[in-house]
C-alpha cells in the first residue's frame, strides 16, 4: 500500500477510532446506553443515524482544517467561531475529564472483576503507558494508535464469528422481532455529538491532505472505520436482549458465556490498550495546542517532559474522577455534553463554517 495514500486516508480514521472505542463502546455499556434500550432494529437504526452524522461532520472538519491549515483545536476554533474559541476549550476540558472518568472506572472494573486485582494496577498501567507515549511525541503516537487499531478489528471480528456461532438464533430472533422503541433517533444523534469531539484529537494528522476530494473522502472513511466494530459488538450483544440492559460492562458478561477461554485476556489487552489510546489522543490533543500558543508567542515549542507531565497529570485527574461510577457517567454526563458539542460544532460548522470556506475559496 501507499503509504501516502494510507495517511490521507486511514491514518486519520485509525486515530479517531483508536481515541473513541474505550470511552465510546469499549465496555459495550455505551451501546446500551444509546442504542440498545431502543431494541435490536431500532439501536442499528440509531447507529446509521450516527454513521450519516459522523461522515459530514469529520468531511467539513477536516477540509476546514486542510484550508485554514488548522491543524491544533485551538486554531481551528479560532478560525472558525472566533472568540468563541474558549467556550470550547472548556467544554473540551470537561468532556476529556468524563471520558478519563469513564475510562478509569472501566479499567478498575475490568481487572476486579477478572481477576480480583485491585483497581488501582489497572489505574497504575493506564497512567504509564499514558505518560510514555504522550512523552515521546506525534510521529510515535501515530504508529501507535495504527497498529492497534489493526489488532482491534481482528479481536472485534473473531468476536463477531463466535457470536454467531453460538448465539446465532438468539440473534436473528432479536433482529426479526423486528423491534424499534422511540428515541433512537435521539439516541444516535447524541452518541454522533458526544463524540464529534474527537476531530479535535486527529488534527494533528490532517497535515497531509492536498485537496478538497480527499478532505471529504477520509472524513466518511474515518466515519466508517470508527463504527464498524461497534456495529460488530452490537450485532452479538443483541444475542443477549434484553438482558445486556443491566450489565455494567456488557463486554465482561458476553465474554463468559462464550465459553471461549483464550477471548477474555486478548480482549482485556486490546481493551486496555484502547484505554491508553484514547487517553493519548485526547492528552495529546491539549499538548499540540499548548505547543502551538508556546510557538505563537515565543518562538519554543514544548519539551518531551512537559509533553509526558501533562499527560500523567491529566490521566491522574481522570482517575479520580473515576471514583464517581461508570453508568452515571455516561448516563448523564455524556447526555448533556452532546448539546454543547452540537451548538459550538455541529451548528458552528455548517453554517459558519461553510460560509468562510465558501469565502476562502472565492
Amino acid at each position: 500500500m501507499n503509504y501516502g495514500w494510507y495517511k490521507k486516508y486511514l491514518l486519520p480514521g485509525f486515530i479517531a477510532q483508536s481515541v473513541l472505542v474505550a470511552g465510546g463502546y469499549g465496555t459495550g455499556r455505551e451501546l446500551v446506553e444509546y442504542f440498545g434500550q431502543y431494541g435490536p432494529t431500532g439501536g442499528l437504526m440509531g447507529m446509521g443515524l450516527t454513521f450519516v452524522l459522523w461522515a459530514a461532520l469529520f468531511a467539513l472538519s477536516f477540509e476546514f482544517a486542510r484550508v485554514f491549515k488548522a491543524y491544533d483545536y485551538r486554531t481551528f476554533f479560532e478560525k472558525l467561531i472566533g472568540p468563541g474559541w474558549v467556550i470550547y476549550e472548556i467544554a473540551f476540558i470537561v468532556l476529556l475529564c468524563l471520558i478519563m472518568g469513564v475510562v478509569g472506572a472501566a479499567s478498575g472494573s475490568i481487572l476486579r472483576d477478572s481477576f480480583g486485582l485491585p483497581p488501582l494496577v489497572g489505574s497504575g498501567i493506564f497512567l504509564v503507558f499514558v505518560a510514555y507515549l504522550t512523552y515521546s511525541g506525534s510521529k510515535t503516537i501515530e504508529v501507535a494508535l495504527s497498529w492497534w487499531s489493526y489488532l482491534l478489528y481482528v479481536v472485534f471480528a473473531v468476536f463477531l464469528y463466535l457470536g454467531f456461532s453460538k448465539f446465532g438464533d438468539a440473534i436473528s430472533a432479536n433482529f426479526a422481532a423486528d423491534t424499534v422503541k422511540p428515541g433512537w433517533q435521539m439516541g444516535g444523534f447524541k452518541y454522533a455529538f458526544y463524540n464529534i469531539a474527537v476531530t479535535s484529537t486527529v488534527l494533528f494528522s490532517l497535515n497531509y491532505l492536498e485537496s478538497r476530494k480527499e478532505a471529504v473522502i477520509s472524513g466518511i472513511m474515518a466515519a466508517f472505520i470508527c463504527i464498524l466494530p461497534g456495529v460488530f459488538f452490537y450485532i452479538v450483544m443483541t444475542g443477549f436482549y434484553p438482558d445486556v440492559l443491566s450489565m455494567e460492562i456488557p463486554s465482561n458478561g458476553i465474554i463468559a458465556q462464550l465459553g471461549v477461554k483464550f477471548l477474555l485476556p486478548v480482549w482485556l489487552i486490546v481493551l486496555f490498550g484502547t484505554m491508553i489510546e484514547t487517553g493519548v489522543g485526547f492528552f495529546h490533543s491539549i499538548n499540540e495546542r499548548i505547543n502551538a500558543t508556546l510557538l505563537e508567542k515565543r518562538g519554543v515549542g514544548m519539551s518531551k517532559a512537559a509533553r509526558g507531565a501533562v499527560g500523567a497529570f491529566l490521566a491522574l485527574m481522570g482517575l479520580f474522577i473515576s471514583n464517581f461510577g461508570l453508568i452515571g457517567l455516561i448516563a448523564q454526563g455524556y447526555g448533556t455534553i452532546s448539546w454543547v458539542f452540537f451548538g459550538l460544532q455541529g451548528v458552528a460548522l455548517f453554517t459558519l463554517g461553510l460560509y468562510k470556506l465558501s469565502k476562502q475559496g472565492q
